[in-house]
């Protein structure tokens, strides 16, 4: 009987178990990291019932609040997991968390798609006050500017991308191509500037969209074609082609696939070098030296220009990173020879003052400046918003091929 009392009492904390750790963690949590947007306060607020975690989390970064549901939560005795999922762009960006509480918190993991992760500590209670100057600024200008923080440019007249009559208007041209990267037929927006002839060799520039877009997120954003004939028609800019391709290298592809799509973002470095080049080499009279070869981008479209033209300085002579996103690699990586960064002919960074993203783009210009690499950075008041990129795209354009 006595046996049989100790295998019953055995079995019952088996059972019990889960759930006395479920009630351990249920309750307020807080924490502060640093994550790929920089410095961040959240605070997660747990439900438990039996295996089930619920609840909510409030996020903090860059002068923001967000508050979101906790989904998919699970809870086993020490061990939990959920996903906490936000917008960004419009986008659906899902962030997961696992973790294991201790004595001394919750020992959490948190997968930002496949941008990275972070490894942090939860402690017991709500977010503490701050105090008179708190950690997280109330914009990312008063946490980062500084001497260097300042516009390059002015900013562009009124109409500088709207149709003009009287001028000479160049062609836009949506064309498909054979990827052998993807496997596929895909698509890309092409401008060729007035007057375009096969008599003549055109350098020609290449824009890269955001992690929401596509190819034809650039002449919505910019109005790219009466940029151009705006630019050449004034002397401003040399005739040039400007290919927008669409930067997410997959056969099932969805402007709106969000981090979903990240590991695309990276495989369109193929897809760009042996399958857009070749194809507007092959169709279009340009230019195949360095030097008749930029390359731009927005966002995502930003961090691959880094990422793809810093590694590829015998393909593209000027390059322009306007806001860049999170799938920027860390300068080191992006130049790992200083001297050799110095054959670019022009290496443009820009953010807006008011953008959740300027620790990126800052961080890249430091390092830049430090290794004595030449660049322009150039910072406005704008946020992460088509205002800047397009203003960052008329000003880039009116400095390379000359």
């Amino acid at each position: 009987m006595k046996r049989k009392s100790i295998h019953l009492i055995h079995g019952l904390l088996a059972v019990l178990s889960p759930l006395l750790g479920a009630a351990e963690i249920a309750g307020p949590w807080h924490a502060e990291f640093e994550g790929p947007r920089g410095s961040q306060k959240i605070q997660f607020e747990f439900k438990t019932e039996g295996g089930k975690l619920t609840g909510k989390t409030l996020s903090q970064f860059g002068g923001n609040s967000r508050e979101t549901d906790i989904q998919d939560g699970k809870v086993a005795g020490e061990s939990l997991s959920f996903v906490q999922v936000m917008n960004f762009q419009g986008n659906e960006m899902r962030i997961e968390y696992s973790g294991k509480a201790g004595e001394d918190g919750i020992a959490f993991t948190r997968k930002v798609g496949d941008f990275g992760s972070s490894d942090f500590k939860a402690a017991r209670g709500p977010l503490p006050a701050g105090p008179a100057e708190p950690s997280i600024p109330a914009s990312p200008s008063q946490l980062q500017l500084g001497p260097d923080d300042k516009p390059a440019y002015e900013a562009p007249p009124a109409g500088f991308n709207a149709k003009r009559d009287g001028i000479p208007h160049g062609r836009l041209e949506m064309i498909e191509y054979d990827s052998k990267t993807v496997g596929t037929t895909r698509k890309m927006q092409v401008y060729t500037p007035p007057g375009y002839s096969a008599d003549e060799e055109y350098p020609v520039l290449i824009i890269l969209h955001g992690i929401g877009g596509d190819e034809t997120e650039w002449q919505r954003f910019a109005h790219v074609d009466a940029l151009m004939d705006n630019l050449i028609a004034d002397k401003k800019a040399e005739p040039m082609i400007v290919v927008m391709p669409n930067g997410r290298a997959q056969k099932e592809d969805r402007a709106d696939a969000g981090m979903g799509a990240a590991p695309a973002f990276a495989v369109f470095e193929r897809d760009l070098l042996d399958d857009v080049i070749p194809t507007i080499e092959k169709r279009y009279s340009t230019r195949a030296d360095r030097e008749g070869r930029a390359l731009a981008g927005l966002s995502m479209g930003g961090g691959q220009t880094l990422n793809f033209g810093l590694g590829h300085l015998d393909t593209f002579a000027w390059l322009g990173a306007f806001s860049a996103a999170p799938n920027t690699k860390p300068p080191a990586e992006l130049v790992p020879d200083p001297a050799e960064a110095k054959k670019l002919k022009l290496l443009m960074i820009t953010c807006g003052s008011k953008d959740g993203l300027f620790r990126i783009s800052k961080g890249v210009q430091t390092y830049l400046k430090e290794k004595e690499v030449p660049y322009v950075w150039h910072v406005d008041d704008h946020g992460h918003d088509p205002a800047h990129w397009s203003a960052a795209l008329y000003n880039f354009s009116q400095k390379i091929f000359r």
